[in-house]
C-alpha cells in the first residue's frame, strides 16, 4: 500500500507543483485576466502543460531508469550469462519486428524486470539480480518475450499520452470549476485575475481530479499486462510464460523499483478492495488464470 500511496502522492504532487508555480509566476492569472483567449486558449494553456510534462518524462525515461535502478547497461557480453541474455532480446525483438534495445542489468533481490524508451526502436530491457539467481533460463525468455511485447505494442508512449490527456483534462476542469466559484466568492464580478477563492478550489480540485485520473492510468495499466503476458507466451511458449508468472508469486508483492518506473516492471505490489482500484498490475493469480484460458 505504501508504494501505491506514493505513486499517486507523486502524480499529485506535480499537478500542486504546477499550481504553485502558476501562481507563484502569475502565470495563471495572466492568462485567467485575457480570458484564456477563449475556451480554445485554456484547453491550449492546460495542453501545454499536461501533455509536455508526460512527454518530458518519456524522452527521460531510459536515462531516469539507468540512475534511478543502477542499472549497467551490457556493451560487451562479460560472460555466457550475459551473452544469453543479449541474444534472447535480440531474438525476441526481431520476432517482434522492432529495434534491438538496450540489455542492462540492475542490482536487486526480487525477481523483476522492465522496459523503457520513448520509441519501439530506441528502448531499455533490464533485468534484475534476483531474477536471473532465482529463474531458469526457461522462465527468464518469457519475463523477456513479456517486455518485448510491452515495447513492441508501444506501452510506454500509449501509457504517455493517456497521462498526458488526463492531466490536460484535470488541469482544464480544475480551472473552469475554479473561475466559476471565484466569481461567485466576489459576487458575480468577472474576476478574471484569479482570486484567493481561485486558487484553492484548483489546488483542491486538482487533487480530487487528479485520483479520479490515477485509477483510469492504473486500469489501463493493468490492462497492458494481460497484452503484455500473450506477447510472452507468442515469443517464449505459453508454458514458460505460465511457469513464470507462477515463479513470481514467490516475491510477495515486493519491488524495489522507483516510484517512477515501478509501473514497467513485470510485477507490481499487492492490493485488496478499494486499493486495487490503483494498483499498476493485475493479481498474477488472474494473469495465470488469463493464460490457462487462452490456451
Amino acid at each position: 500500500m505504501r508504494r501505491i500511496a506514493l505513486f499517486i502522492a507523486t502524480n499529485l504532487a506535480v499537478l500542486l507543483l504546477l499550481s504553485i508555480v502558476c501562481r507563484l509566476f502569475g502565470i495563471d492569472q495572466m492568462a485567467a485576466a485575457r480570458g484564456y483567449g477563449g475556451m480554445g486558449g485554456l484547453l491550449a494553456f492546460a495542453a501545454v502543460f499536461g501533455m509536455g510534462g508526460a512527454f518530458i518524462s518519456l524522452a527521460m525515461s531510459k536515462m531516469i531508469a539507468k540512475w534511478s535502478t543502477g542499472a549497467r547497461v551490457i556493451e560487451q557480453p562479460q560472460n555466457e550469462t550475459e551473452r544469453w541474455l543479449v541474444d534472447t532480446v535480440r531474438r525476441h525483438a526481431q520476432n517482434a519486428g522492432i529495434g534491438m534495445p538496450e540489455v542492462a542489468i540492475y542490482d536487486a533481490p526480487e525477481m523483476n524486470a522492465f522496459a523503457t524508451g520513448m520509441t519501439k526502436n530506441s528502448s531499455l530491457v533490464a533485468v534484475s539480480s534476483g531474477l536471473l539467481q532465482q529463474m531458469d533460463r526457461e522462465q527468464v525468455g518469457a519475463v523477456l518475450g513479456h517486455e518485448i511485447g510491452h515495447v513492441a505494442n508501444g506501452d510506454m508512449v500509449t501509457l504517455t499520452l493517456i497521462q498526458g490527456v488526463l492531466n490536460t483534462l484535470v488541469i482544464l476542469a480544475a480551472r473552469i470549476v475554479g473561475r466559476a466559484v471565484d466569481s461567485w466568492m466576489s459576487g458575480g464580478r468577472d474576476n478574471r485575475g484569479g482570486g484567493i477563492g481561485y486558487f484553492v478550489v484548483v489546488m483542491v480540485l486538482q487533487v480530487v481530479f487528479g485520483l479520479f485520473a490515477s485509477m483510469i492510468v492504473a486500469a489501463f495499466s493493468r490492462w497492458r499486462e494481460f497484452r503484455a503476458d500473450q506477447a510472452g507466451a507468442q515469443f517464449a511458449g505459453r508454458g514458460a510464460m505460465i511457469s513464470a508468472l507462477q515463479r513470481l508469486k514467490v516475491n510477495h508483492g515486493e519491488s524495489t523499483l522507483p516510484n517512477t518506473i515501478a509501473a514497467f516492471g513485470i510485477s507490481g505490489p499487492l492490493g485488496e478492495g478499494f486499493r486495487k482500484l490503483f494498483m499498476s498490475h493485475p493479481p498474477l493469480d488472474e494473469r495465470i488464470a488469463a493464460l490457462q484460458k487462452a490456451g
